[in-house]
């Protein structure tokens, strides 16, 4: 899907600033960007006072130093290539990705040329209110976006979907820039909700999700697996955790098994095991009690299977290991 053409012309004029950089200067025009300095850039600077959100293509012809700022930014890749440097690895975004960077995170642009069409997104926390509204609790997007609010203590979080062509995504994306550069009436509603819209439409990509903040979001999904377990084995159960988490059981099973080498029953299994062993060593509880608070209603299975696991029954298990 390509944008349309008089949006895309627009987009591609030189601006003055560009035509600066073009000439041959080199340093970025600080007084554009922030009273201190280019590596704090803040957002009083490009937010009109009483809006929530503005769109800004992204200046071309000049390296844009390590910097970060005090607003939630979204770059939109409309055509060409543009490389940010993140961690000290660069990420470059083609046509159609889209990289969103939480308030604080550092990070730097090469030099971007005639072509290379990127446009930043640059928006309070507050903005995210409603898009927030329109998603499930627990996922990466609403994730990010309650990092946002943090004040005093913000996630410096970035999200990087590799999309390629998605009309839909495209076309709310599109929508939103043309509204912003055109200040329609009610952008900022209309923006939020067509926001939201895009998120939704996210959630249904995270294959493409190649990065984010600490770790990789399939394995952020099978920690909260791990700790969901280690937490209440007794009533764990894969359809209850696949719920909290918005995945499908067959792709959480997939995932769980591509990460830790064992399937979701052999992972519960064994913490209730665990769990069994250390109120056979620490306490006095009747063996039948402890298999019950285990998760194990059936006890002829237990016994079965602790034997098979420990070569003992949980009698003789206990009488050799008990803290005397």
């Amino acid at each position: 899907m390509r944008m349309r053409q008089q949006l895309l012309d627009e987009l591609m004029q030189v601006s003055e600033e560009e035509s600066k950089y073009r000439a041959g200067q080199v340093a970025i025009e600080e007084k554009l960007y922030s009273e201190v300095s280019v590596q704090e850039i803040d957002r009083q600077k490009l937010l009109r006072r009483g809006k929530l959100i503005t769109v800004r293509p992204h200046s071309r012809f000049v390296d844009c130093p390590m910097h970060r700022h005090n607003y939630v930014e979204i770059m939109y890749v409309v055509q060409g290539s543009i490389t940010h440097v993140i961690d000290g690895s660069e990420l470059t975004l083609h046509k159609g990705d889209l990289l969103m960077l939480n308030q604080y995170v550092e990070h730097a642009i090469h030099r971007a040329e005639y072509e290379d069409i990127g446009i930043n997104f640059i928006a309070l926390p507050e903005f995210f209110e409603v898009p927030l509204s329109m998603l499930h609790e627990k996922n990466v997007l609403a994730e990010f976006i309650v990092g946002a609010f943090r004040q005093k203590n913000p996630v410096p979080h970035y999200l990087l979907f590799r999309l390629k062509e998605n009309p839909q995504i495209e076309n709310l994306m599109e929508n939103m820039i043309e509204s912003m550069l055109h200040e329609h009436a009610n952008e900022d509603v209309v923006n939020q909700y067509s926001m939201g819209l895009v998120f939704l439409y996210l959630l249904n990509h995270l294959d493409d999700l190649s990065h984010n903040s600490s770790m990789d979001y399939k394995e952020t999904i099978v920690q909260a697996v791990l700790e969901y377990i280690n937490s209440d084995c007794k009533n764990a159960n894969l359809t209850k955790i696949a719920q909290d988490t918005h995945q499908s059981v067959t792709v959480l099973s997939k995932l769980i098994k591509q990460k830790t080498g064992a399937n979701f029953q052999d992972l519960l299994q064994q913490r209730r095991f665990q769990a069994a062993v250390q109120l056979l060593e620490e306490t006095s509880l009747p063996i039948e009690d402890i298999a019950l608070d285990v998760g194990y209603e059936n006890q002829s299975y237990f016994f079965r299977q602790f034997k098979k696991r420990y070569g003992m029954t949980p009698r003789a298990y206990r009488l050799e290991h008990h803290s005397k």
